[in-house]
């Protein structure tokens, strides 16, 4: 009777023991169950450069001189490879739009220059990403039928992500109510005699930013991330260096480009005329690179995985 009692009692606690130990490993191989991703986003993108701003002097690279009522849509993109619990890898396709004005602000030589610009930027990057939480995964079990139920994970994720990417950008200026393309028009003399060399309208981008991901079923997640992009290039809007020669730009290019590369409102007296060395008068600031910004909703559908089977040796 007492043998009998044992294996009893023994039989349940060794499926039991089993159970908690799949339980366990499930909990830390979890990240496996959401190794690859497909993902998409929409939200708004903003810009900071030459053009536009607060009503004060310009700041690189700082939201002081922001002016939202320019905030334009941006849209995502993506795949997604866990490589471990902590970090993962991803590719990134993006359409932003931005755009600048100077029309809205009442700094007074922005205000008087009136270049505006808009661009559409298509954006191809790589990223990595950390984990700055791990996804809190819960068990879930039902007594139905059968002692066990499917195991769910749902859970948060707090990441940081850095990398690099190439866009291709296009600025366009309006006139009398039509768009045109800067760089057919070489505002600033660009590849023109005593000019600086024609602008490549594809660039480098570094992208960073934080973002948070939560699981809401089994294979979607919703979550939301900024990303800033630092840029190598001044053109994104049209504006860089000085005024160019009007009579040799009328010579080259006519005179829709002389109208587009100094459209001032006079308000501002031999503001846009040359120096008195001769120089051509400032128009943009070289020095600082124009940069972009995006903060979008993303939803995720997780690819179906092959079964993991973790193995143990044994310690003793």
């Amino acid at each position: 009777m007492l043998k009998k009692q044992i294996v009893k009692i023994f039989i349940p606690l060794f499926f039991l023991g089993n159970l908690a130990s799949a339980q366990y490993f499930a909990k830390r191989d979890s990240w496996k169950k959401e190794q690859n991703e497909f993902f998409v986003g929409g939200g708004a993108a903003g810009f900071l450069g030459d053009l536009g701003g607060l009503n004060k002097i310009g700041t690189h690279y700082s939201y002081a001189d922001l002016e939202t009522s320019l905030t334009k849509s941006a849209w995502s993109a993506g795949f997604r490879h866990r490589m471990s619990k902590k970090w993962a890898a991803r590719a990134d396709f993006s359409f932003l739009q931005v755009a600048g004005n100077d029309a809205l602000t009442q700094e007074p030589f922005r205000h008087n220059r009136n270049l505006n610009f808009k661009s559409n930027i298509f954006e191809l990057s790589v990223m990595a990403e950390f984990a700055l939480s791990f996804d809190k995964h819960g068990n879930k079990y039902k007594i139905k039928k059968t002692m066990l139920r499917r195991y769910h994970s749902y859970g948060s994720y707090y990441y940081l992500t850095a990398g690099i990417g190439a866009f291709y950008f296009n600025p366009k200026e309006q006139l009398g109510g039509n768009w045109y393309k800067i760089h057919d028009y070489s505002t600033e003399g660009q590849g023109l005699p005593g000019g600086p060399k024609q602008f490549s309208r594809i660039s480098i981008s570094i992208p960073f930013g934080i973002g948070a991901k939560y699981t809401i079923a089994r294979r979607w997640s919703v979550g939301i991330e900024y990303l800033f992009r630092k840029t190598f290039t001044d053109y994104i809007d049209g504006v860089s260096t000085t005024y160019y020669d009007k009579a040799k730009l009328m010579q080259f290019k006519g005179p829709t480009a002389v109208a587009l590369a100094d459209p001032s409102l006079g308000i501002i007296p031999g503001a846009t005329a040359p120096n008195g060395d001769g120089s051509g008068a400032q128009r943009g600031d070289k020095r600082d690179k124009d940069s972009y910004f995006s903060l979008q909703v993303k939803v995720g559908y997780v690819l179906k995985s092959k079964k993991h089977r973790r193995t143990t040796k044994a310690k003793f």
